[in-house]
């Protein structure tokens, strides 16, 4: 991640130093098979969360869903996302990731295989359904918080 997407770490509430997702705390998040839960937001303004699989990709974070499920639907709607990682076993230890989304079905297929590896090692995902069309969200990051509880 270039030095212009550095963002404030907040640690016991005092601003402690820059971050950004290259930092070796957030990092190490990403890289281990961490779930991710994303939020986005429902036509009726309320708030929709789930679990998924996440990956760091160039600076940014990607996550993978099938076409028509709902939570892909707000995404295409309104872009704007909130993800937040959580260390297996710690739930203090913490990385929130708010950004906008960009939907592609380019790579998708590669992308959940990928995925399938890092949480199953599985070299292909398991769970492909008939005619399921994937999509990959690649989340651009406006702000970034990470917490390591002491």
């Amino acid at each position: 991640m270039d030095a212009g997407h550095c963002f404030n770490r907040t640690i016991r509430g005092t601003v402690t130093a820059m971050t950004s997702l290259s930092d070796s705390g957030p990092r190490e998040l990403l890289e281990k098979p961490n779930y991710a839960v994303v939020s986005t937001l429902n036509k009726d303004g309320s708030i929709h969360n789930t679990v998924v699989w996440i990956s760091a990709e160039d600076g940014a974070v990607a996550v993978n869903s099938a076409e028509g499920r709902l939570w892909p639907t707000n995404l295409e709607r309104d872009p704007r996302v909130t993800v937040l990682v959580q260390e297996t076993g710690d739930p203090y230890h913490y990385l929130e990731i708010r950004g906008t989304a960009s939907g592609t079905r380019e790579g998708a297929d590669d992308h959940i295989d990928s995925l399938a590896k890092k949480y199953l090692d599985k070299d292909e995902y398991p769970f492909r359904q008939p005619g399921e069309k994937r999509v990959k969200f690649v989340i651009q990051p406006d702000h970034i918080r990470y917490l390591k509880r002491s």
